[in-house]
């Protein structure tokens, strides 16, 4: 009895370890500057980069351990769109109103837009192919 208590000590014990590295970890992922091609939207310009185009727009912050883990992903993204499709990035800490226009609960949200309109949105991390495959759904 006294046995498995220790080996069940000892498991919480490195399980609690190993989170706490790996959450440590996932907080220090390194800023990575955008794409060129990558749109930033603000509340004054956000109608107009919108309008008449496919964008998918990221509603991120630099507190945000997922969206950093998901920046090289949209630069990626950004570098195979051509014509009328555009990736475009909302920092929400400083545009607050247009994650409460867009009803943006948690990030990161990647909202698909086709004129203007909201077409679809994602929430979490998402892979480089599942967001190409959307993209070409609407474009």
């Amino acid at each position: 009895m006294q046995t498995t208590l220790i080996v069940i000590a000892v498991l919480i014990t490195s399980i609690i370890i190993f989170r706490y590295i790996a959450m440590a970890k996932i907080k220090n992922a390194p800023m990575v500057a955008d794409h060129e091609k990558v749109l930033t939207l603000t509340d004054k310009n956000f109608q107009q980069q919108t309008k008449n185009k496919v964008v998918l727009v990221d509603f991120w912050a630099t507190w945000c351990a997922p969206c950093r883990m998901m920046a090289p992903v949209l630069n990626d993204v950004a570098s195979e769109l051509s014509g009328s499709s555009h990736v475009g990035k909302v920092n929400i800490e400083q545009y607050q109103s247009l994650a409460q226009k867009f009803k943006v609960r948690s990030i990161p949200t990647l909202i698909l837009f086709k004129n203007g309109a909201e077409i679809n949105r994602f929430v979490g991390i998402k892979s480089k192919e599942f967001l190409l495959k959307e993209i070409a759904k609407v474009g």
